[in-house]
């Protein structure tokens, strides 16, 4: 998530600098036909151009809206697991009495199920996004997509790590052990089935959540819309200089070849920043189809991961706690 307020325009280049370099050498290339071997046949009326246009930006707004929709949809169930985090580690402390060993093992084993999530969740898929070199490269300096499950054996038994490895599913797996630790500790009477059935209600939640995260991190967004929303863009973009040669033409037919740069330098401007404006609303909606990703607008899983451990121990009365995850080139993970 990126979390400055205005985005850098390093950031903007990133994504923008090929399609910036296409667009003024196409709408270049138009001109230099339409001008110079004086091929004025290609120019089209701009009216239908502006129609399409209009259809476009209705169709990229209600993609990103939608897209939004997943975000903060994700977002409010990180939201939930952090609120949950907190109640679960104040029923062990409340309920759990006098067995020190049992309220640290429930309290670190809920720790490494939200890192188990972020882990899980983080890991690419065949409808993933592709960014270009420049972003990616970026992603990879700071190492913090597709990243790998370490640290377990620091907050689990070594036998259960040892199971863990073998399971599909790490996470499901980590909230089952909880579940069966409870019932150990209830048929030792350290809890009492009140106890247990409050405790399994966050066990539930914490299922719950964790299914709705699974559920968006596999359900792709629907191509009808991503696809041809991409496809009528470029339909777009690439029109978009036959339209202006029109508008531009009849400027350029009453002035000498010597004073026509000023035109020339319109023409192609306006071309350029008409068809980045439209891709880049496009970009914006198709980075936030799924906000599991690890990219720069997604939900920052691994700042909320460390904020949760943070509170966890600290209820733990704990001495050496973590730092806060610090943002990388302004981007938080």
């Amino acid at each position: 998530m990126y979390i400055k307020r205005n985005i850098s325009w390093g950031i903007i280049m990133r994504y923008a600098w090929k399609n910036l370099i296409f667009f003024t050498f196409y709408a270049s290339l138009i001109f230099s036909l339409y001008y110079y071997l004086d091929w004025t046949h290609i120019d089209i009326p701009f009216q239908p151009l502006s129609v399409i246009g209009i259809a476009v930006a209705f169709y990229i707004g209600f993609k990103n809206s939608q897209s939004y929709d997943l975000f903060w949809e994700a977002r409010k169930i990180w939201g939930g697991i952090v609120n949950y985090s907190r109640t679960w580690a104040n029923n062990v402390l409340c309920f759990v009495q006098n067995d020190r060993n049992a309220q640290i093992q429930l309290i670190h084993r809920h720790i490494a199920w939200i890192n188990a999530l972020r882990i899980q969740l983080r890991q690419p898929n065949s409808f993933s996004i592709k960014e270009n070199a420049a972003v990616e490269r970026l992603f990879e300096k700071h190492g913090q997509r597709n990243p790998v499950c370490s640290g377990m054996e620091l907050l689990l038994d070594p036998a259960e790590v040892d199971d863990l490895e073998n399971r599909k599913n790490v996470a499901t797996h980590l909230v089952k052990n909880q579940g069966l630790q409870l019932k150990k500790l209830l048929d030792k009477e350290k809890i009492t089935e009140f106890d247990k059935q409050v405790m399994h209600h966050c066990l539930e939640e914490f299922y719950n959540l964790q299914g709705k995260c699974e559920r968006i991190k596999n359900t792709p967004f629907p191509r009808q819309y991503a696809y041809f929303s991409t496809v009528f863009t470029w339909i777009f973009v690439l029109l978009l200089p036959f339209g202006l040669l029109n508008v531009f033409g009849n400027k350029l037919g009453e002035v000498t070849i010597g004073s026509n740069w000023w035109y020339i330098v319109l023409m192609i401007f306006f071309s350029v920043l008409i068809s980045w404006i439209f891709t880049t609303m496009e970009k914006v909606g198709s980075n936030s189809e799924d906000p599991f990703e690890g990219r720069i607008n997604d939900v920052p899983m691994t700042a909320l991961c460390r904020t949760i451990e943070i509170d966890l121990r600290d209820i733990l009365d704990e001495q050496s706690l973590p730092e806060k995850t610090k943002p990388l080139h302004n981007i938080l993970y």
